[in-house]
């Protein structure tokens, strides 16, 4: 039984830690805006103006021309980011994923000076406090 102690010690140091995508991220503010208490409708549509290439997985790739769906605007530090999910009809599926359909839609971040909003749904009018799942790696 001596063995079981340094074969519980070599197992522990050779399993892998967290991964980006199953680790909490740095936030990157304490306030958000949406268009409800939950976040759950989009607060307008914009326009792609040029391609974003995600620096982690908090963030979305987003390419020149797509439509992205906004629904929270980060407030304070962190302003200069929007909440949302990229359209998939740019990509020929004409749904936005899971929101609408059966495809994988993905939230994440992007800088609000990459698009252009196009249409206002819904007025965002509700400050809500972010938390560490707004920044969580799925």
């Amino acid at each position: 039984m001596v063995w079981f102690p340094v074969l519980l010690g070599v197992i522990l140091s050779v399993s892998p830690g967290p991964t980006e995508a199953e680790r909490d991220m740095p936030k990157l503010a304490d306030w958000k805006l949406c268009a409800d208490e939950e976040c759950s409708h989009p607060i307008s549509m914009a326009v792609a103006l040029q391609d974003y290439i995600a620096p982690d997985c908090r963030f979305l790739n987003i390419y020149r021309g797509q439509v992205v769906y906004v629904f929270s605007k980060l407030k304070g530090r962190g302003r200069l980011f929007w909440g949302g999910s990229v359209s998939l009809q740019s990509e020929g599926y004409g749904v936005q994923g899971d929101y609408y359909g059966d495809l994988a839609a993905r939230l994440g971040y992007f800088p609000s000076t990459i698009v252009r909003e196009d249409l206002i749904l819904k007025p965002a009018k509700i400050d809500m406090k972010t938390d560490k799942w707004d920044f969580y790696c799925q």
